[in-house]
């Protein structure tokens, strides 16, 4: 048995050019992170874009529970749970019962 195959090596210009777009896309997240925060967001208006935008899909739903105002660590985690959401679930791969669940259960 072999183990997994080393990704390909990288030119230094493709190298620096995958660390500029990451932090960008960081950026954008903490941005709509902030905007949560601040209630100018709202899970819902997140949940739409979520199949539309790769960049909102592929948000962890626990670290989006997690920026609500009102919400940490640990009723983001009770929430999860009671709907049946995995901990490593990502906005896109909610089906549509677990959004409709979630919206209920938060109210927005």
């Amino acid at each position: 048995m072999q183990g997994m195959p080393n990704p390909p090596q990288l030119s230094p210009e493709q190298r620096l050019a995958s660390l500029e777009k990451a932090a960008l896309v960081r950026t954008q997240r903490a941005e709509i992170k902030a905007e949560l925060k601040k209630g100018s967001a709202s899970l819902a208006s997140l949940l739409e874009r979520a199949g539309i935008e790769d960049l909102v899909g592929k948000m962890k739903v626990n670290n989006v529970l997690e920026n609500l105002p009102g919400f940490g660590k640990v009723k983001a985690q009770k929430v999860m749970e009671q709907v049946g959401i995995s901990e490593t679930r990502r906005l896109a791969g909610l089906g549509a019962n677990q959004k409709s669940q979630l919206l209920s259960l938060i109210g927005k």
